[in-house]
């Protein structure tokens, strides 16, 4: 049986290695991020960090803080029927519960490591860098507008990331075969 994951953590975590990890080991991964570029392109908005904030807290306004999930459902079940699928960006309780309703099976791996840390990374970002100032307002408002926090309390599995790549990997190999194991023993 193919399985489904979604990493989860605040910005500069390092949920993206974990993405690209699994990608590189075949997995499919549904970026939810990507959602939002695709809808801002189509309407003819231009990407800054600004408009993408204000796009993300809009839409889910207007259709619910599920409505990524609600866009990407179809996409989601249909990678996960083909192969071992992982979301990328999947940031509000509802969103969540929507996909854990639709798939019971879903596992949360939530990856994070010290604020410090993770500002300083953000901050030598090439892609989308902020200053501390920056990284703590979209840190606030992810947690209070996004509702963001939830699906990190919640997470079935958890990886510390204060800057060791072999630990990171083997934390994540070690939760992958623990998954397959519980999936073994059903």
């Amino acid at each position: 049986m193919n399985k489904l994951i979604a990493v989860v953590g605040m910005a500069g975590s390092g949920k993206s290695i974990a993405t690209d990890y699994l990608e590189k080991k075949g997995w499919k991964k549904i970026y939810f991020g990507g959602a939002v570029y695709d809808r801002m392109r189509k309407e003819g908005i231009e990407i800054t960090p600004e408009s993408q904030k204000e796009y993300r807290e809009n839409i889910r306004k207007k259709y619910g803080m599920g409505a990524i999930a609600e866009i990407l459902k179809e996409d989601i079940e249909k990678a996960y029927k083909e192969t071992n699928t992982v979301l990328d960006g999947l940031y509000s309780w509802d969103e969540y519960i929507i996909l854990k309703e639709k798939f019971p099976e879903l596992k949360l791996i939530c990856v994070v490591c010290d604020k410090k840390i993770r500002y300083e990374r953000i901050a030598v970002r090439v892609d989308r860098p902020f200053n501390h100032d920056e990284i703590k307002d979209r840190d606030l408002s992810e947690i209070e507008n996004l509702a963001k926090g939830g699906p990190i309390a919640y997470a079935d599995y958890f990886i510390f990331n204060n800057g060791n790549l072999e630990e990171y990997e083997e934390r994540l190999i070690e939760i992958l075969n623990t998954i397959e194991q519980q999936e073994g023993e059903k």
